[in-house]
């Protein structure tokens, strides 16, 4: 068996192997629910009715969708460049503890100065946190992947040994946990009563400014040459080293939002478990959305409503809620998987 590249897929073709990829994907979670002795089609409508069936459940959706936007993006960004990020999850840490850092009355400003200031310092803070390891990559050849996903753990360290020092709120009765951040470093809610809040709308905007750049803008097209050759980028004159810590510096930032956004717009404070694996299911959300940045806005909803569907769902149907992260999982490799045969058609001798 070998390989071949294809000519330039159609739009349809290109449609038509993601959305092969998301049948498969619930066909496989279906015989999953089969075996737990449940209807697959009574598990799939409770799940989209907890997801969307009323306006709570789908500002829930929203509300969890906004992180993975967020780390979706950062991915997105340094996987078209084939930087490989896979250490969203510590750059999102370290713009939760620069918004704790700043939010918690260190600077008193009011609210419209305040919470851009803190998005710029977080942002900074995940950008400096990838850019080390792509330096690593550029200067010494050292392998991106590795030194990323170590960070992780080097940073869930870090925010531990903060969260037992420094940063430990001493009305917390002990809990390892930040203080709140104060009234003026509190994104608003989009809906009063409701935990939407502006960190969405931010995602939102987000979104539309990395499409922007990925498609109208030198730099753009400067890291889509990388990704495809850097040897044939580094031939035509693009700086390929330089666009690559770009990317890196785009890349940290957006990851970093979503830390602040989780913090300043929901939690209020920094504690260990502030994030269950967002960095991680950006990547999930990425390839679903094949690196565009307006797709990843879709992904992060759909998988989102996939987290929050089968939390609802758990609590009717016997079928545990641990459904979703088989489906999420699956929905990775059945993408990666539908993205080669769009690029390559199989030969076998």
């Amino acid at each position: 068996m070998r390989l071949e590249p294809k000519p330039a897929p159609s739009l349809a073709v290109t449609l038509a192997y993601p959305a092969g990829a998301i049948l498969v994907t619930l066909a496989i979670a279906g015989l999953l629910v089969l075996a737990a002795g449940a209807s697959p089609l009574s598990v799939f409508t409770l799940v989209a009715r907890g997801a969307a069936g009323s306006q709570f459940a789908l500002l829930e959706t929203l509300t969890r969708a906004t992180p993975l936007i967020f780390t979706g993006l950062a991915v997105a960004v340094a996987f078209r460049a084939k930087l490989w990020n896979i250490g969203a999850e510590a750059q999102l840490y370290a713009g939760a503890v620069l918004t704790v850092v700043l939010g918690t009355g260190a600077l008193p400003l009011p609210a419209f100065l305040l919470i851009p200031l803190i998005m710029i310092a977080a942002m900074t803070a995940g950008a400096l946190l990838l850019l080390g390891p792509a330096l690593l990559k550029t200067r010494l050849g050292v392998d991106e992947v590795v030194t990323t996903l170590l960070l992780n753990f080097i940073m869930l360290l870090v925010v531990s040994m903060l969260l037992e020092g420094v940063l430990k709120d001493p009305m917390g009765l002990g809990w390892p946990q930040s203080e709140r951040v104060i009234a003026e470093a509190k994104l608003p809610r989009i809906v009063q009563g409701k935990r939407l809040h502006y960190g969405f709308v931010i995602a939102i905007v987000s979104a539309l400014i990395v499409w922007v750049v990925m498609t109208k803008t030198a730099l753009g097209y400067e890291m889509r040459a990388v990704g495809h050759n850097p040897e044939a980028a580094r031939f035509a004159g693009i700086p390929v080293n330089t666009v690559l810590a770009k990317t890196a510096l785009l890349s940290g930032g957006l990851a970093a939002l979503a830390g602040f956004s989780e913090v300043s717009g929901l939690k209020g404070n920094l504690t260990l478990d502030l994030s269950p694996g967002f960095g991680y299911t950006g990547i999930v959300v990425a390839m679903l959305a094949m690196l565009n940045p307006l797709g990843v806005v879709a992904a992060a909803i759909f998988v989102a409503g996939i987290f929050v569907g089968a939390d609802a769902m758990s609590r009717t149907a016997e079928v545990p809620s641990y459904i979703a992260n088989v489906m999420t999982a699956t929905a990775l490799l059945t993408m990666v998987t539908a993205i080669m045969l769009t690029r390559y058609r199989i030969r076998w001798r």
